[in-house]
């Protein structure tokens, strides 16, 4: 405990993981972290009897006050908002084994940003992270019974987008699965080549895309739903803005089976694939450029080949 950085180290993973599902931005949860790492250095941590619930503690708190001004900026986001990819979502697990301790998908995470602030709060601490109810009390400044409820409204947002018996997107996934790199890269084949017959099959009839341009780079301002609609907007946004410097890679994005599009400068675009049936049932596609700082050209990455 003397050794500041050292007594904290062991559980950065843990914190960033806690941080990150709070506040869907890594850049934010690093910062959150760096904030608690502070706290813990000036503390007198011979006094801390507890550092595990003391650093999730502050950690929860400084989340909660960032995401009170980000609330203010979100009413001013231009389109739709959806978290900053992950790839190495190992980096982020929480080291636990609850049924939802591995789950970063897309999905999940929009579904926490829906809930209320408390509620986001005390379902990952107890769900995710296994804290006690005491321990969440104690974090919150709510009693037991009110944070039992505030988990028990998030639990139920959560089970109607996932019903019992749906596997979660796995944190620890590496290769793609060799069907799912088929589909996509006929995916990409069909969108480049404009061929709607094609495309349109390989979609679901419900299908949802949604792009994160955040205003800065151009986007859908809405989501598109249904295979019609969805693969007329894949093949225009591919032709305007398809360039040929550009490179396609496989990756695991947020537990799902995804594309990073590089440009000469680093990564333009991530589209995370939601599939079900053999189709693709949903479709993430993030261009925000402030999301994508964080993410690095692997060494040596799996590309599409497209002739």
């Amino acid at each position: 405990m003397s050794n500041p950085a050292a007594s904290f180290e062991e559980y950065r993973k843990r914190l960033l993981g806690l941080a990150y599902r709070m506040l869907g931005s890594i850049a934010d949860a690093e910062d959150a972290v760096q904030d608690t790492y502070l706290r813990w250095h000036a503390v007198d941590r011979d006094k801390v009897s507890d550092p595990r619930a003391f650093l999730m503690t502050t950690t929860t708190r400084i989340c909660l006050d960032m995401l009170t001004s980000a609330r203010a900026r979100r009413e001013k986001y231009v389109g739709p908002w959806l978290p900053e990819p992950v790839v190495d979502a190992a980096e982020l697990a929480p080291d636990t084994s609850t049924e939802l301790a591995e789950d970063l998908s897309i999905a999940l995470l929009l579904t926490l940003d829906r809930l209320s602030l408390l509620e986001r709060a005390a379902f990952l601490l107890h769900d995710v992270f296994d804290f006690s109810f005491s321990e969440v009390a104690a974090t919150l400044e709510r009693s037991e019974p009110a944070c039992r409820q505030l988990a028990t409204r998030a639990r139920a947002h959560v089970r109607a987008l996932r019903p019992r018996g749906t596997a979660a997107p796995t944190a620890h996934s590496g290769e793609i699965d060799e069907k799912h790199a088929q589909l996509m890269s006929a995916f990409v084949a069909a969108t480049r080549s404009g061929d709607l017959n094609v495309l349109t099959q390989l979609l679901a009839s419900d299908v949802r895309v949604e792009t994160d341009g955040g205003g800065k780079v151009a986007a859908a301002l809405n989501v598109i739903e249904g295979v019609d609609h969805a693969a007329r907007f894949l093949v225009g946004a591919t032709r305007k803005g398809w360039r040929e410097d550009f490179t396609l890679r496989f990756a695991t994005i947020n537990g799902l089976p995804g594309v990073i599009v590089d440009g000469p400068e680093g990564p333009v675009q991530t589209a995370a694939f939601e599939i079900e049936r053999g189709v693709i049932k949903s479709l993430y596609v993030v261009r925000n450029p402030d999301k994508l700082r964080h993410l690095a050209r692997v060494i040596r990455p799996r590309e599409i080949g497209l002739d």
